[in-house]
């Protein structure tokens, strides 16, 4: 699987400190190592109703994350799946009549072409789930051999006794638990399970389904075992950041965490785990089953400038849930505007890029941020003497912020 191409980051002359991110397992400010080879894995899209602004929201703040990161001097290796093969995708194929393979291609490509737009930096790695499913029979193997793993009927099972993760990162009760795993692709209800939230590892060829051979049988994997596997492939069995939604905190990051430290026997899995608010339109969450999306390549289509789209991202906070208003859109373009403005003007004008890095460098404060650009800009515009291009500020806010 290929990725989208490279953005031009500007090299900054000041050194940014260690970005300090909110850790949902510790549930405190963490400082990133710098200053070595450091590493992200970003759970990616299942390729289909691509790209919403929830989706965007999250590849944004990452993105946010990693020019900050490397701007402190850490040598980040950046991976990202995307999940093509899955329920959801295989149920929109039966019910649309398509095949669920054109259906990821074609959603695939139109997400590149959304980040391409959005200047997001692509992962370094950036992998399919079925081009990983000699990776994760591998894993599956390595859980069989550390008595991880269970049958029942034609499919496998991880057995939630085994993990250490679990209840340690959404920090939700027993029932809570098993209302959202219900909620996320879980079965806590079927008969013969040992345990309610006994996670699927491998699933027995269906009717109507994909399927792959493997010692197992045939069969394609479950969605939690497919992260862990490229994870652990890509960047080793101890990574420095998993990031995601929050709505990805549990089962999914609890359990591909518990996966990889059942599967290697190292632990933890991750230093940190990041999670990004949810987006609403109309009162409710942005989702697939209730149709209230709104996506960035039909903004585009309207001539919307993908700036302004990532400015609006960026004015909230990427640990808040937040509402989209296409009013707000319309701010953001006029902020834009005059951002450009003052980039371009020969006025008197400091060079803030030192508060920028600052804000950002404390748990990606984007809104302080662009308030800080917002009053330069706007002392900027309103100075009368000639002097020189603001190229430093202008060039910061490039290779942080994304936006130029």
């Amino acid at each position: 699987m290929h990725a989208w191409p490279n953005v031009d980051v500007p090299h900054l002359s000041l050194l940014a400190p260690a970005p300090a991110i909110f850790d949902s397992a510790s549930q405190a400010l963490v400082t990133l190592p710098t200053g070595k080879r450091t590493s992200i894995y970003v759970c990616g899209i299942t390729p289909y109703d691509a790209t919403h602004m929830g989706h965007a929201a999250t590849y944004v703040a990452f993105d946010t994350l990693i020019r900050l990161w490397r701007a402190s001097g850490a040598d980040v290796d950046y991976a990202q799946n995307i999940t093509d093969v899955d329920d959801p995708l295989i149920e929109r194929a039966l019910a649309t009549g398509k095949d669920w393979q054109d259906i990821a291609i074609e959603q695939t490509e139109l997400f590149r072409t959304d980040m391409t737009a959005l200047r997001v930096v692509p992962p370094a790695h950036y992998i399919g789930a079925v081009e990983s499913i000699p990776l994760v029979i591998e894993r599956i193997q390595q859980l069989q051999q550390a008595d991880a793993v269970y049958s029942l009927d034609t499919d496998l099972y991880y057995p939630v006794t085994k993990a250490s993760t679990v209840g340690q990162i959404a920090h939700l009760s027993q029932s809570e638990m098993e209302t959202v795993f219900a909620q996320r692709g879980g079965d806590p209800n079927r008969p013969g399970k040992h345990e309610p939230l006994d996670a699927l590892l491998w699933r027995g060829q269906q009717p109507n389904d994909p399927w792959w051979e493997s010692p197992f049988g045939n069969g394609r994997p479950g969605w939690h075992i497919e992260c862990a596997a490229i994870a652990l492939e890509y960047l080793g069995p101890q990574i420095d950041v998993q990031g995601g939604g929050s709505d990805l905190k549990f089962p999914h990051h609890e359990m591909s965490a518990a996966h990889a430290e059942s599967a290697t026997g190292q632990s933890p899995f991750a230093g940190a785990y990041m999670h990004t608010g949810m987006v609403a339109l109309d009162g409710e969450k942005m989702s697939k089953s209730l149709g209230n999306l709104v996506f960035v390549s039909k903004l585009r289509a309207q001539g919307v400038d993908p700036m302004a789209i990532r400015l609006t991202i960026l004015t909230h906070h990427y640990r808040q849930d937040w509402e989209w208003f296409d009013s707000a859109l319309a701010d953001n373009v006029e902020r834009l505007t005059i951002w450009r403005t003052a980039f371009q003007s020969h006025h008197p004008a400091p060079d803030i890029s030192e508060h920028i890095i600052s804000a950002l460098a404390n748990d990606l404060d984007t809104p302080t941020a662009i308030a800080l650009v917002d009053a330069w800009a706007t002392s900027t515009l309103s100075q009368t003497h000639p002097e020189s291009h603001n190229h430093d500020v202008a060039q910061t806010v490039d290779a942080l912020l994304g936006v130029i």
